[in-house]
This record gives structure tokens, C-alpha cells and sequence, in this order.
């Protein structure tokens, strides 16, 4: 008999994980926090990478679908110094290998995917208690209760169900971004569309700078990353937008006034995302019920990985529960062992990954990887 399965969270691991189960056969339910699918934003720009996240899609059925969701030409990277002048620049060639897409379309692709009903909207978690035997009562805010015989927590860094299998927290990791957007770049922010180009424009100091994505429907999303003590953030008063801004400027006096426009000339507030992450190595004894996928389970800083690992984790899980119906035990057991040693992996990635763009030789550790070891200027 196969055993249903309860899903925290509807994020792209989650969704990844219930289309694979409805594919072979297994019953599952989704509960997410949000009111609806539109409830709130879903990001920017995504690359999924063809050994990870567009493998999940291909084990999820869904090539197809998601071809049809690529941002041409949003591809293309570009490097500029404080000044806007280009240090780097490596254009489109069109690939498949990490195309771009919009977070929130693959979601939706995912979301169209299920049944009717997979999906419980509005139900946020706030407790999973054990019962034995691999059973938990999952108590809602909004006062309901149900009992899963096999849950699955994708309910991202600061996840409820964690806490049945680990008591490991995570915490900051010294570094934020801070969110802006531009919107109409063409006809309103021309300069700084230029800047941008038509994909990803990196201008890059060893600590902070800017990560820049033209995204589809002539929008420039931008990051603003700084590597400060979560204390710097608090000083700024991030429910006045207009103060904000120019207080995050304030910390690129002597840029070029185009790359400074993607922090003032935005039509909406900035938005503070700090970053925590859980130890590179984590892992946890086999608790019967139960298991992390995601975040979640190995949060850790961006190195462009994390929905990739997400979805491939979702997709995994999927194929070892439909292996072995009547027996969850081993199909968490054989999927742990394989995400464990892949989530180590990753992590320590993108450690490095983080310490190139933003460490002391930025932008030029950057360059060498776009470029074949461009040469640094003396």
C-alpha cells in the first residue's frame, strides 16, 4: 500500500515534489501558508541548471513547458566598474544549459501541473507533534488539524517541521541584499537600461555592489548586496521608502549616477533580504515520518544553487517514495544519503562562489571566471 504524503510548503521543491508523486501514482497534499498562488511575489529571474533544476523538470514532466517560459536573451553578463565603464562582458548564446526564467512562471507551470485540491491554501503550520509510528498531528493557525503518515517539510529556512529531526537554527551570515526594481526601463530609465544591458549586470566592490537582471516585461530587478552586521541594517528605516533609498545610496557617493538610479528611481520601496544560512554540513538521524527538502533542510548562502538543489531534492524524494510503496522508511533513508552529501557539496560551493564575486579582489576573481583569467590591471 502506498503511504500518502503531506507536503509543508509550496515553494518550488514542494511543488516539484507533489507533481512527481502524482505522476506515479501517490497521494499527496500540499499546505501553504499564503492565502492563494498570488498571494505575494515570487522573485526575480532563475537560471536552472541542466543537472539540477531542469533534470527536476524533466523527471516532473514538464521540459516542454518550461522552454516555453525561457527569457531569451537574458542570458547575456556583464561586469562594470564603479564608474559604468564595461570590465566584461559575456553575451547570449542562446543555451539551454542555464537559461532564465522568472521564478514566478516556473511556480505556476509546477501549480498547473497537480490536481484539482493538491494544493490547501491558507493553512500556516504551527506545530508537528509525533504520535508514533511515523505519524504527526499538524496543527494550523487557522485551528485545524490533520495527521500525516509521511511528512515532508518544504517549508523553507525558518521551517516548522525542522524541528522534528534537528534543533539547529539558522543564523545570519554577515551579509543582505536589499531589493529594488525598475519598471518601463526603456521609455523611463533609459540610462539605466543601458547600463544593465539585456541580462545580468554585476558592479561589484570587494563587500558590496549591485546584481542587476532585466527581466521579462521590460523590468530591471535589482539587488543591492552589502556584507554589514544585521545591527547596520537596523538603523534604516525601511517603512520610509524615500529615506531609505537615500540612505542605501548614500553608500555609492562617487558612482556612476546610472548604476546609483537602480537604488532612487525605483516606483517601489526597497525591500531588506538578510541572509542565513545553516552549517554547511547538516544532517540529522533518521526519525521515522519525516524529512526536509530545500532550504529547509540546507539553507545556505546564494550561490545560485538553491532552487536548483530544491527542485532536484523534490524530484528525488518523489522517485524513492513511488519505488518503495508500503515502505517510507527506505525510501527516506536512500534519499537522505544522496541529498546530504549534495547539500555539503553546494554549500561549500558557494562559499566559494560568494568569496570570488564579493571578496577582496572583486570585481577581477569575477572577470577571471567570465573571461578565462582575464588579466588584472596593475
Amino acid at each position: 500500500m502506498t503511504t500518502p504524503v503531506a507536503v509543508v510548503g509550496a515553494g518550488l521543491g514542494g511543488l516539484t515534489l507533489a507533481r512527481v508523486l502524482q505522476r506515479h501514482g501517490v497521494p499527496v497534499t500540499v499546505y501553504d501558508l499564503d492565502a492563494s498562488s498570488g498571494a505575494r511575489a515570487q522573485g526575480g529571474q532563475l537560471d536552472l541548471h541542466e543537472h539540477n533544476g531542469q533534470l527536476a523538470l524533466e523527471i516532473a514532466g514538464l521540459t516542454d513547458e518550461y522552454r516555453a517560459i525561457i527569457h531569451r536573451g537574458g542570458g547575456a553578463r556583464r561586469i562594470l566598474d564603479p564608474q559604468g565603464a564595461v570590465l566584461a562582458e559575456v553575451p547570449d548564446n542562446d543555451s539551454l544549459a542555464r537559461p532564465e526564467a522568472l521564478r514566478g512562471d516556473i511556480r505556476r507551470i509546477l501549480l498547473e501541473s497537480l490536481a484539482p485540491g493538491t494544493v490547501q491554501w491558507g493553512k500556516k503550520l504551527r506545530s508537528a507533534t509525533p504520535l508514533g509510528g511515523g505519524r504527526h498531528e499538524l496543527a494550523f493557525a487557522d485551528g485545524s488539524t490533520v495527521v500525516s503518515e509521511l511528512l515532508v517539510g518544504a517549508d523553507g529556512a525558518w521551517s516548522k517541521v525542522r524541528a522534528l529531526v534537528s534543533d539547529e537554527q539558522p543564523v545570519y551570515a554577515g551579509m543582505s541584499y536589499v531589493d529594488t526594481y525598475l519598471h518601463d526601463v526603456d521609455n523611463r530609465h533609459p540610462e539605466a537600461a543601458k547600463a544593465v544591458g539585456s541580462g545580468a549586470m554585476y558592479a561589484l566592490t570587494p563587500g558590496k555592489g549591485f546584481l542587476a537582471h532585466r527581466e521579462a516585461g521590460d523590468v530591471i530587478h535589482t539587488y543591492v548586496v552589502f556584507f554589514r552586521p544585521v545591527e547596520w541594517f537596523a538603523g534604516i528605516d525601511f517603512t520610509d521608502a524615500a529615506a531609505a533609498k537615500r540612505r542605501i545610496a548614500a553608500e555609492f557617493e562617487g558612482w556612476a549616477p546610472e548604476l546609483v538610479a537602480l537604488i532612487t528611481a525605483g516606483e517601489t520601496g526597497p525591500v531588506l533580504r538578510s541572509i542565513h544560512r545553516l552549517p554547511d554540513r547538516h544532517r540529522w538521524a533518521r526519525v521515522p515520518g519525516v524529512t526536509l527538502l530545500g532550504d529547509a533542510a540546507h539553507v545556505t548562502l546564494p550561490g545560485g544553487e538553491g532552487a536548483n538543489t530544491a527542485m532536484l531534492d523534490g524530484a528525488e524524494l518523489g522517485l524513492a517514495i513511488a519505488a518503495n510503496p508500503g515502505a517510507p522508511e527506505t525510501a527516506l533513508a536512500a534519499y537522505e544519503a544522496v541529498m546530504f552529501e549534495r547539500a555539503e557539496t553546494e554549500a561549500i560551493a558557494a562559499h566559494r562562489t560568494i568569496d570570488i564575486v564579493f571578496g577582496a579582489r572583486a570585481p577581477y576573481g569575477f572577470i577571471e571566471l567570465l573571461n578565462n583569467a582575464a588579466p588584472r590591471p596593475a
